[in-house]
């Protein structure tokens, strides 16, 4: 058989690159001559990733219940992974910033479209029972979640606002303290942390001190700051921005505030969260005001964040 110019050229690099490594290309020939053809489902670990589902009731919703969630932490995963590649990117432009956020923000797109299926995709009487048997567990616990959030912007931006001002120079152990999620994760009737909280910290904070500290020059709100000072366009950049800002900030968590109305809310007495976590005050947007970047945000926008989302959906779900 004649081998085409093409072919000899990359056998030749072939050749190059495995002797640079001190290897016998023609073991790796032998690899690739003996090595069965690659399918789709061994690629993916198709069978692995379809029996990580394991409900603790006999209720099927549950399973529905499971598996969006999983769905949820792939997509967090996606976005950790353009994250990455954002802050530690050796010679960032502003033009591959917003290639890069354009991405993270379809898969928050995606992420808030898709949530329907827990607002309206399971019965409600299935929930209330099922969910009694994930305690303390709760949705609150996604790690990676926070990760995002501490990758998108200055750290002093996810404290609770009533103590902002006062901590903004402080360290991040002591701006830790006062981080705003822990406060959507206590007891109603005492104010103590929930064992929902406590678990999380336990597993969490070491990781989460660790990268606040690694991203506190090279968070997104610092590196748009650094590009801009160099007289970089970053116009388009600060437009993804801001639509990264109410991904997370407002319809993310409004879609959850949407599924808790569903299942949560009841006469007299609105139901407890799993793990205990105080839904009615973390997570309307409107109350939290957590805005990653309010120097993209008039003062007006800021002073009625969330409120017009939250009105809509209390008026849609009570008709």
């Amino acid at each position: 058989m004649d081998f085409t110019p093409e072919i000899k050229d990359k056998i030749n690099k072939l050749q190059e690159k495995y002797e640079a490594m001190g290897q016998d290309m023609s073991a790796y020939l032998d690899g690739l001559l003996y090595a069965d053809f690659l399918t789709y489902w061994d690629y993916i670990h198709l069978d692995t990733l379809l029996s990580l589902q394991s409900p603790k009731t006999p209720f099927p919703d549950e399973e529905i219940f499971i598996m969006y969630h999983q769905i949820t932490e792939l997509y967090f995963k996606l976005c950790l992974h353009e994250c990455n590649q954002i802050s530690t990117h050796q010679e960032l432009t502003a033009a591959f910033f917003t290639q890069r956020l354009k991405r993270i923000n379809a898969y928050f797109n995606a992420l808030t479209s898709s949530f329907e299926v827990m607002v309206n995709g399971m019965e409600k009487e299935q929930f209330l029972k099922f969910r009694m048997s994930l305690l303390p567990a709760s949705g609150f616990q996604s790690g990676q979640y926070r990760m995002i959030e501490i990758n998108a912007t200055d750290f002093t931006q996810l404290i609770d606002k009533s103590q902002r001002e006062a901590l903004r120079n402080a360290t991040i152990e002591q701006r830790f303290e006062f981080i705003y999620w822990k406060f959507g994760a206590t007891e109603l009737a005492s104010g103590k942390q929930t064992l929902t909280l406590k678990q999380f910290i336990k597993k969490y904070a070491a990781q989460f001190l660790a990268l606040a500290k690694e991203r506190e020059n090279s968070n997104f709100s610092a590196l748009y700051h650094q590009l801009k000072a160099k007289g970089e366009d970053v116009s388009e950049l600060g437009e993804e921005l801001r639509k990264l800002d109410l991904y997370v900030n407002v319809e993310w968590p409004l879609s959850h505030y949407k599924s808790a109305v569903r299942y949560l809310e009841k006469d007299p007495t609105d139901i407890a969260a799993t793990g205990g976590t105080n839904w009615q005050k973390y997570l309307p947007p409107r109350f939290q005001k957590r805005i990653f970047y309010p120097f993209l945000w008039t003062t007006e926008q800021m002073e009625e964040w969330g409120k017009g989302w939250v009105l809509s959906v209390l008026q849609t779900l009570r008709k």
